[in-house]
């Protein structure tokens, strides 16, 4: 199953990438969401091979997560691979100038089932795709305002100094 979404914004191409790219951002979110999570490479700047393990609950149950950057091009895409039980996972993020300050943001998800159980998950998320979708799209949004307003703020506060 694949879902994707869109986003022009209004940021240089370098900052984005450095912000799609600050997996210490990422991983204070999750946390804050209540999951666990740990990186397992040896600690250096973000790149290609970087792990985490992840514990989380979801449906009722606790579930393991590995996830692996397998690509990491500045300053235009990114790659993370993961697996949770028998269910495969692709989440992509490329980034494409438009003018000096303004980015396209194209992000996706792609979702392969390696057993029977994650074949029912996958098949239930297909009956839901077009609400998926939205949310989707909805949270890929407001993660794109939420960084122009950070920067607006950033420079801003440059401003005043």
């Amino acid at each position: 199953m694949k879902i994707s979404s869109r986003e022009d914004v209004s940021l240089p191409i370098a900052a984005m990438f450095l912000a799609v790219s600050d997996f210490g951002a990422f991983e204070r979110r999750v946390l804050r969401r209540g999951a666990e999570v740990s990186r397992t490479d040896p600690p250096s700047g973000p790149g290609k091979g970087s792990t985490w393990e992840a514990q989380f609950q979801f449906r009722g149950r606790e579930r393991d997560l590995t996830a692996r950057v397998t690509e990491y091009d500045a300053p235009s895409q990114i790659t993370v691979a993961s697996r949770s039980g028998g269910l495969r996972g692709e989440f992509t993020v490329s980034l494409v100038a438009l003018t000096p300050k303004k980015t396209r943001m194209i992000v996706g998800l792609e979702l392969s089932p390696t057993n029977l159980s994650a074949r029912l998950f996958v098949q239930s998320l297909k009956l839901a795709k077009s609400t998926i979708s939205r949310r989707f799209e909805a949270a890929v949004e407001d993660y794109a305002r939420g960084l122009e307003r950070s920067h607006d703020g950033a420079e801003g506060h440059a401003a005043l100094s």
